[in-house]
């Protein structure tokens, strides 16, 4: 399959299939020089598609949908081949919600970004009125990752073009030719040339798109990765959205459903083999119940089926790449020194010759422990145990992420008070990582878990610039306060700031004196 963009360079990317090794397809690593004429050409591409109206944009989103529900088995299949994720979870986590998506924005765009009044208080019985209206930024420029090749760029590319922008995506060099399905898949739907382009490569054709001066940079990656982006960006003056790493914490309280939270856990941890940024990578369990919950989870993860992606059983597929691997590896064997027990897995699996390490359950973790400090992104569930509910909050915050977090209990109110004392962007109560395949819910982080939103109504006005248009119908004198000065404006501004500046109606109306004198002077002046 050809990228939406020529390209001269012989330098090559090679995708192959972290499960088996085979080759799945060959890109073409962009030059600085054709990153820059893709976004020269993206940029003479907006001029026109800013132009379009919601309806036309909506009708090449919904046809893309179509396209996409056609061709569900060979797109998930592809999704499974580069990232080594179980065929179902190429439907589950990948194809299902980027449909969801598709229609929701499509269908809603339009009255998310309608004009929005703002209120002015008192300034409005002047005459006055305020709103805000959105206009598109231009070229989005989109570098996405390797763990949701599909449902991050494709979410995010449909809510660029909706508000009225241009694309140029850059796929994770491990699995490029899931972009170039995405381009496929618009060009079939009748998106027109140059709107949405495909750039190939490595870490430098990721650098050199955000050196080539795009409107708005939206990054998905690692905290070091993403520091560099924001440096770059910021040099000039590009904003960007930064959607990074996460270190999240689940909270199981003693009164808790200790078979759905256990289920909950094991999936959140070991969906997508954990190279999830919103996997569980902190456990933390009541004492009053942690050897009855471990037991549970150490269960129902020895249940799990591990193999390749294609086969319809398969639970957890591999992992993407040795380098992923090994970093796991590394991160269970400082468990093993640092003082923990690894209940079961704990090394790569010995079945396979791909990239599989096996589920693995880990107690007596503390969080002084590296692999409780360090994103290890990989199928590793570490359990701690907590006394009351203000130790388990502080362990849970006792981090430099805050992307999501879980607590579990029978009393709402209990967890979700606790809910809102932990540092995340997103805290669900008896859920677990799924809320970024919602569209509606923003998705953003704090502290070193990222910078902006994605997804929902705040994540679609990351991708326009709001204009302030302010109103005077009002047109009989000058403003009150304009020139000339003197002692009855120094009177008026005096009741200005007495009374009007309250912002009451009943004490506004103690200036008018002042006011209508003052408006009277300007009135002869405009004589």
């Amino acid at each position: 399959m050809d990228t939406p963009v020529a390209n001269t360079s012989s330098a090559e990317i090679v995708s192959k299939n972290p499960a088996t090794g085979e080759v799945v397809g060959r890109v073409e690593n962009f030059s600085e020089a054709n990153v820059r004429l893709a976004v020269e050409t993206s940029r003479t591409a907006f001029s026109s598609w800013k132009n379009s109206s919601f309806e036309e944009r909506a009708r090449i989103v919904m046809r893309a949908r179509e396209v996409i529900l056609e061709e569900m088995d060979d797109i998930a299949t592809l999704i499974t081949d580069e990232n080594g994720k179980p065929f179902a979870e190429s439907l589950s986590t990948e194809i299902v919600p980027t449909l969801d998506l598709m229609q929701y924005f499509a269908r809603h765009a339009k009255t998310l970004l309608k004009p929005q009044p703002i209120g002015i208080g008192l300034t409005a019985l002047m005459g006055r009125s305020s709103k805000l209206v959105f206009h598109p930024l231009g070229v989005v420029a989109i570098i996405s990752p390797w763990n949701y090749p599909f449902t991050i760029p494709m979410g995010e590319v449909t809510m660029a073009l909706m508000a009225g922008n241009t694309v140029v995506l850059k796929p994770s060099e491990l699995t490029p030719l899931i972009a170039v399905r995405i381009a496929n898949i618009f060009r079939r739907a009748g998106l027109p040339e140059n709107i949405l382009q495909i750039v190939t490569g490595d870490g430098g054709t990721g650098a050199a798109l955000v050196e080539a001066g795009p409107d708005k940079v939206m990054f998905t990656g690692s905290v070091a990765t993403g520091k560099r982006v924001a440096e770059s960006a910021s040099k000039n003056l590009i904003p960007y959205v930064l959607e990074l790493g996460g270190k999240d914490p689940m909270i199981v309280l003693e009164d808790a459903d200790l078979e759905l939270a256990a289920h909950g856990a094991v999936w959140g941890a070991f969906c997508n083999s954990g190279q999830t940024c919103a996997s569980v990578e902190r456990l933390y369990v009541h004492e009053s119940i942690a050897d009855k919950f471990t037991a549970l989870v150490v269960e129902k993860t020895r249940a799990l089926r591990q193999g390749l992606g294609d086969d319809s059983s398969t639970d957890v597929g591999s992992m993407i790449s040795e380098n992923q691997l090994s970093i796991v590896e590394s991160h269970v064997e400082s468990f093993r020194k640092e003082g923990a027990q690894i209940l079961t897995g704990g090394r790569r699996n010995p079945a396979f010759t791909g990239t599989f390490f096996e589920p693995t359950v880990i107690s007596g973790a503390k969080n002084s422990m590296r692999g409780m400090r360090e994103e290890t992104f990989g199928p590793t569930l570490p359990i701690a145990t907590f006394k009351t509910d203000e130790e388990a909050i502080a362990l849970a915050n006792d981090t430099e992420f805050g992307l999501c977090a879980s607590v579990w209990s029978k009393d709402i109110a209990r967890a979700e008070r606790i809910a809102q004392r932990i540092e995340a962007g997103t805290v669900t109560v008896n859920e677990v990582m799924y809320t970024h395949g919602i569209a509606q819910t923003p998705w953003a982080g704090f502290k070193n878990s990222g910078v902006g939103r994605t997804h929902g109504a705040d994540g679609l006005k990351e991708l326009v610039k709001a204009q302030h248009i302010h109103i005077n119908r009002f047109l009989l004198v000058p403003d009150a306060w304009w020139h000339p000065y003197g002692p009855k404006a120094i009177a008026t501004f005096k009741a200005l700031a007495k009374y009007f500046s309250s912002g009451s109606l009943l004490k506004a109306s103690l200036m008018t004196p002042a006011f209508v004198s003052r408006v009277l002077e300007l009135r002869k002046r405009k004589r």
